[in-house]
C-alpha cells in the first residue's frame, strides 16, 4: 500500500511539473485571429493576453465605427478559440487523451 501510495505521489507530482512547463510554453506561445478576410488580425499569447492589433487602413478610410468594432470582436474571438484550441492540444498530452469530468477547471 505504501509503495503504490508513493508512486501515485511520485506521478502527481510529475504531472504537476509537466502541467506548469506547459502553461509556460502557452505563455509564450501566440496565435492570430482574424476577421473580415484578414482586414482584422489580432495576435495573443496562450494567456489571452492581446499583444497585437492590425486594422487595414482601408477599414479607418471607410469610417465605419460600427463595422470596425464588429470586426476586431470577430477577431478577438477568433485568436480565443484558437488560444482554447492549442491549449487543450498541448494539455491532452499531460491527460493521456483523457476527457476531465465536466466543471474539471481550465487549466490554460
Amino acid at each position: 500500500m505504501k509503495n503504490s501510495l508513493a508512486g501515485l505521489l511520485q506521478q502527481a507530482q510529475k504531472m504537476q511539473e509537466q502541467l506548469q512547463t506547459a502553461q509556460a510554453e502557452l505563455k509564450n506561445l501566440e496565435v492570430t485571429g482574424e476577421a473580415g478576410g484578414g482586414l482584422v488580425k489580432v495576435t495573443m499569447n496562450g494567456h489571452h493576453q492581446v499583444r497585437r492589433l492590425a486594422i487595414a487602413p482601408s477599414l479607418l478610410a471607410d469610417g465605419d465605427a460600427e463595422l470596425l468594432a464588429d470586426l476586431v470582436a470577430a477577431a478577438v474571438n477568433d485568436a480565443v478559440r484558437r488560444v482554447g484550441e492549442l491549449g487543450a492540444e498541448k494539455m491532452s498530452g499531460l491527460t493521456g487523451g483523457l476527457n476531465l469530468p465536466a466543471g474539471f477547471p481550465k487549466i490554460f
